[in-house]
């Protein structure tokens, strides 16, 4: 029979058989090669037909399941970026399945090399779509971020089978923890198959993370040996619980890196198309990243991978939104970043697209990379800044407290640009690349030393104390003195506007042994020890997420204004003036909130900060019915503010 021409990419299966298509504007051949079931050895070697840039062939007699994988034949001339090597078994950018993980070897980087050893297979797969409501998760909420290998490797309850899985999330432990702490929705860490950076093997290390990603369809069988069924099944259980899934997706750049890195995939096939290269010096790559490569987001043909790859997890799997990694590259052009990147306006008319959560890492390391608060308005967007000021005030720095708290009101002075109304924050204190927010407290300088550089890697300025010893202490003052802080900034982080994040085992004050780099550390450095949790500090975010979640004026995106809604005022009750705001050892603060609980009644709370190390006496403003503390014990509350604390206090009748 005559072979069809498909436009759709990738692998589909049909009447008969399977149509396959990939892209490529500068290959003279491309085949398609068939694996027995072991995906060990090639049965068959297919030439594929042309027409234009698609290369496409219609074989019968096979179906779901099937391994494939491409070759591409041409011109061998990396100085004019051409990378054409038919010894290269190549991976489809559009594979939805792999039969095995990526492994680093010196021969996926050898022009002539036979490779089709050491490269996954793709396997045939046909999509499943689930029902895809309205997300569930909204601006203001609390996003707690995980990274899926380490979350549940040693979690007591988790059956071994499934521990490091995504199926693990659905597990009824891990789902009465995340609830226990008000998750509103988990944000999965790069999920999708990766390989490991060239340097990590010979240090017997590997990548834990997940940010160096080869196949952007095909979830890592590592982590979702059932594919993207598995993370369907996981979405729906979560979904069934009232918490949502954003996926963290890596569309910057891949593991390809640079010239000296590996040919699996993108490079291989087009490596004119799918990467950016220096004006005039097509063998050059644009390293904007840091990464070794940057991928041309703004070519149709990536456009089209980019916007298939994101409606295909919200089709498949029902994903609430994205998490873009170093979000300035998908705005980017030759010119630089564009804000109305023709990317965005597409995911904004797309209707699968639409309604979901887009949220903006929003730098890269190329020119004019920093791009806090120029994202379209539809992003939310990680504030640097707030994670910073936040920091510096709790550390001690001098006048800092101007800073602080514009922070907490959800950074008008970057979100409120042209009259915004709304924030787009996602405030943070720490993330997955950083110190841990127990470590913030306990270390005042990175100790990488496991990560085989010298400890030269990673950020040398954490704005980071150690309390008075470097690392771990059986001291029990010490000890005391971090939990009051890592609470102080848990507390800071709950009473701000916008949208929350908190990384998986920071409400119970996990530790990367001073490691703010632990990328390449999987083991005991980056798995979750369920055991060793801190109890009162995991009780003291359970209790600041019900606050949050029972008083919608922490949740409602509008920024604090001087509408009368927020008010401040000195601990003696009188208000705060020019003179307050500008000393340099402002410790000490109330911010004097209205607002509606859950009922509709409206309520009068108070959020009583003390930065200093003695406690503050504190006089609040005499209300309908006295003041109880919301945090603290007893029908009593104190009257002071604690030394290094919040406290939220509530007038109700």
């Amino acid at each position: 029979m005559p072979e069809p021409i498909d436009a759709t990419l990738g692998a589909t299966v049909r009447d008969g058989g399977v149509a396959f298509a990939v892209h490529s504007g500068d290959a003279a051949r491309m085949e398609l090669c068939l694996f027995d079931d072991d995906g060990r050895q090639e049965l068959r070697r297919i030439p594929m037909q042309r027409d234009g840039d698609l290369h496409h062939v219609f074989v019968e007699g096979i179906g779901e399941g099937t391994r494939y994988g491409l070759r591409a034949d041409g011109v061998f001339s990396p100085d004019d970026g051409l990378w054409f090597d038919p010894a290269k078994l190549l991976v489809d950018p559009y594979a939805k399945k792999l039969d095995r993980r990526f492994v680093h070897d010196v021969r996926l980087t050898q022009h002539g090399v036979e490779t089709a050893d050491l490269v996954p297979k793709a396997i045939v797969t046909v999509d499943r779509p689930v029902a895809v409501a309205r997300p569930q998760f909204r601006r203001g909420g609390v996003i707690y971020e995980v990274a899926v290998r380490g979350f549940t490797m040693l979690h007591p309850e988790v059956p071994e089978h499934l521990r490091g899985t995504i199926a693990a999330l659905a597990h009824p432990a891990v789902i009465a923890h995340l609830k226990r702490i008000g998750v509103d929705a988990v944000e999965l860490m790069p999920f999708v198959a990766w390989i490991d950076e060239r340097h990590l093997p010979p240090l017997g290390l590997q990548n834990s993370w997940g940010y160096n990603p080869i196949a952007l369809m095909a979830p890592d069988p590592r982590l979702a040996p059932g594919g993207v069924a598995e993370l369907a099944s996981t979405v729906a259980t979560l979904h069934a619980e009232g918490i949502g899934v954003i996926l963290d997706l890596v569309f910057n750049h891949s593991g390809e890196s640079d010239r000296f890195g590996a040919t699996l995939s993108m490079r291989g096939l087009d490596n004119r198309t799918y990467y950016r290269h220096a004006a005039g010096s097509p063998g050059t790559l644009v390293n904007d990243t840091g990464c070794g490569n940057t991928i041309a987001c703004d070519h149709p043909v990536v456009r089209k991978l980019i916007l298939d790859t994101m409606r295909h997890f919200v089709v498949n799997a029902g994903a609430d939104g994205f998490r873009f990694d170093l979000a300035s590259i998908l705005g980017r052009t030759s010119a630089g970043f564009d804000p109305n990147a023709v990317l965005f306006q597409e995911m904004r008319a797309d209707p699968v697209l639409a309604d979901r959560i887009l949220i903006a890492e929003p730098w890269d390391i190329g020119p004019g990379g920093y791009q806090l608060g120029n994202f379209p308005e539809h992003f939310l967007e990680w504030n640097d800044r707030f994670r910073d000021d936040t920091r510096l005030f709790w550390r001690g720095d001098p006048w800092r407290l101007g800073a602080f708290v514009t922070a907490l009101c959800g950074s008008s002075d970057v979100f409120g640009r042209g009259g915004a109304p709304r924030t787009r924050s996602v405030n943070f204190v720490a993330a997955h690349d950083g110190f841990t927010l127990m470590d913030l407290v306990s270390y005042r300088d990175k100790h990488n030393e496991a990560n085989g550089e010298d400890n030269r890697d990673g950020h040398n300025d954490n704005h980071s104390w150690n309390n008075g010893a470097e690392g771990a202490t059986d001291d029990p003052d010490i000890g005391a003195a971090r939990r009051r802080d890592a609470m102080a900034l848990l507390a800071s982080l709950f009473v701000s506007k916008g949208t929350v994040l908190l990384t998986a085992g920071d409400e119970g004050g996990r530790s990367q042994r001073g490691n703010n780099n632990a990328y390449c550390q999987d083991n005991a450095i980056t798995w979750l020890d369920w055991t060793r949790l801190d109890a009162a500090l995991i009780a003291h975010t359970a209790a600041l997420a019900a606050i949050r979640r029972r008083f919608a004026v922490f949740t409602d995106a509008t920024f604090f204004g001087d509408d009368g809604a927020v008010s401040w005022l000195r601990p003696d009750g009188a208000p705060m003036q020019v003179a307050d705001w500008e000393a340099p050892t402002a410790d000490a603060l109330v911010m004097l909130l209205e607002s509606a609980e859950v009922a509709g009644r409206q309520v009068r709370l108070a959020v009583c900060i003390n930065r200093g190390t003695e406690p503050v006496p504190l006089t609040l403003p005499t209300a309908g019915a006295p003041w109880r503390s919301l945090l603290v014990e007893g029908d009593e509350p104190s009257e002071a503010i604690a030394p290094r604390s919040i406290d939220i206090r509530l007038a109700s009748s």
